[in-house]
């Protein structure tokens, strides 16, 4: 049985130009260091939300895992609290998760499908089921919090509005994907 399509889309234009950019791209430092802030404050929120996720956390106290993907790399540690924090520069970490692909496109063409992206796991056994736990359950209450700044009506209106959209994007990331030589089919 053939299950070529009957056609497909041609590669868009300056795809692999706009890949070389995002992979050649070395933002400063302190830029890095910013977003790495951010990234940890907006953890510790959302961990701040679910007792349990701290629980889990605070029973991994002082043990840290290292997040890479490509050139980006994160060593957050578990604090007594059960929050998060950066390790210091330099340390060892108990845990590395690596992000094994590097393209943008790709990585989020899986999430945008509900798939997780493929990640190499190595160290602490323990830490890397918790990590998995947190991964699976713990969840950003957004509609939550836009209700506080603007109202629980506005922001159930935008939270829907969101999913709507994102199930629309997911959608159409489930019927066309890429190819190896840089076309789209669909299925």
């Amino acid at each position: 049985m053939n299950t070529t399509p009957p056609f497909s889309f041609p590669s868009l234009p300056g795809a692999n130009l706009l890949q070389n950019l995002l992979e050649s791209f070395q933002p400063p430092a302190w830029v890095v260091d910013e977003v790495q802030n951010k990234i940890i404050l907006l953890l510790n929120h959302v961990l701040m939300q679910e007792p349990q996720a701290q629980d889990r956390v605070r029973r991994q106290k002082g043990k840290s895992a290292r997040m890479v993907w490509g050139k980006f790399e994160m060593t957050l540690q578990a604090s007594p609290a059960g929050l998060l924090e950066r390790a210091q520069v330099g340390a060892g970490a108990d845990l590395t998760v690596t992000l094994t692909e590097t393209s943008l496109p790709a990585v989020l063409e899986k999430v945008a499908r509900g798939d997780k992206p493929a990640v190499n796991i190595e160290g602490d056994v323990q830490l890397a089921a918790e990590v998995a736990w947190l991964v699976d359950n713990l969840r950003w209450d957004v509609e939550e919090d836009l209700s506080r700044l603007i109202g629980d009506a506005p922001a159930h209106t935008l939270c829907k509005a969101a999913a709507v959209a994102g199930g629309a994007v997911k959608a159409f990331a489930g019927r066309v994907r890429p190819q190896a030589g840089g076309a789209a089919a669909t299925p």
